[in-house]
């Protein structure tokens, strides 16, 4: 008989009760600083990394080798036959090949690895799902072959307070850079689903038109189509609790959620001023 573990990272944003209710299992990206290191989601909070970015911007690792060890080692002698990972986008990290070579030092764990190509509670809702079809039962085969369906049903959108954290933490991709903070223009960050990059989908002057737009974007998607709707913010409570109102109203939405802060190596990249949108359409 099949058991199957269901593995992401500190990034999905998950709520604590979603992963105690399905018994996901996390590994933990790293915030390190000149002359301290901390474990995202467990020593560090987003608060401690606004609050000391004016003093030093830190820098983010991926989770370590010996915790992904660990918990495989974990795994086997619980007696897991299978696991899937589902991890932050492979566009913007490398975890996916960490997890890759230590899942090949026990080859008793069928294990599958897969790029959720989204952030944050993009990727949260696809561990989610995926853990919904564990507890109903469903094989490890025909999970796996789900996966790119619930991709597809996901929309993300973001808008920053500044470009200035992603140029320096390298995670800009395809969005323009000094130009745009020039112009005061502010873009309407997205993720593309080949590449798993950051892109601009759209770009308006100024801040309070950034967050109209992300209304915007978000009642046209729910004309057609009915939704779960999750906001989420970095530093930003107030402009993120104003756009969940406004979208939380539409018709079409069937369940909201305020999730709160983003992880805090996320944070790290965005800096201040985050203000983020998950739909997941309904079938």
């Amino acid at each position: 008989m099949e058991k199957i573990a269901l593995i992401t990272d500190s990034t999905s944003d998950m709520t604590k009760e979603t992963v105690g209710r399905y018994d996901v299992k996390i590994l933990h990206y790293r915030i390190i600083y000149k002359d301290r290191e901390f474990t995202d989601r467990i020593n560090i909070t987003p608060k401690y990394v606004y609050d000391n970015m004016d003093r030093e911007i830190p820098t983010s690792s991926l989770p370590s080798i010996d915790e992904m060890e660990s918990l495989f080692n974990s795994l086997q002698h619980q007696g897991y036959t299978h696991a899937i990972v589902i991890t932050l986008s492979g566009g913007l990290t490398g975890i996916l090949n960490g997890v890759k070579l230590v899942s090949e030092n026990y080859p008793q764990i069928k294990t599958y690895i897969y790029d959720s190509k989204s952030i944050s509670m993009g990727e949260g809702i696809i561990v989610e799902e995926c853990a919904k079809l564990i507890k109903k039962g469903m094989n490890f085969d025909e999970i796996v072959s789900r996966l790119p369906a619930l991709r597809k049903r996901l929309h993300l959108y973001f808008v920053v307070g500044t470009l200035e954290y992603l140029k320096k933490g390298g995670r800009i991709g395809k969005v323009a850079g000094t130009i745009a903070e020039l112009l005061n223009i502010k873009p309407i960050v997205a993720i593309d689903t080949n590449d798993g990059k950051y892109f601009t989908y759209d770009k308006v002057r100024g801040r309070k038109k950034s967050l109209n737009r992300i209304v915007e974007i978000a009642d046209s998607i729910l004309k057609n189509k009915k939704c779960r709707m999750c906001v989420l913010h970095g530093c930003a409570l107030e402009d993120s609790q104003k756009v969940y109102n406004q979208i939380k109203k539409h018709p079409n939405v069937v369940s909201a959620s305020f999730g709160g802060d983003i992880s805090p190596v996320a944070g790290v990249h965005s800096g201040p001023g985050l203000v983020g949108l998950v739909l997941f359409e309904e079938e």
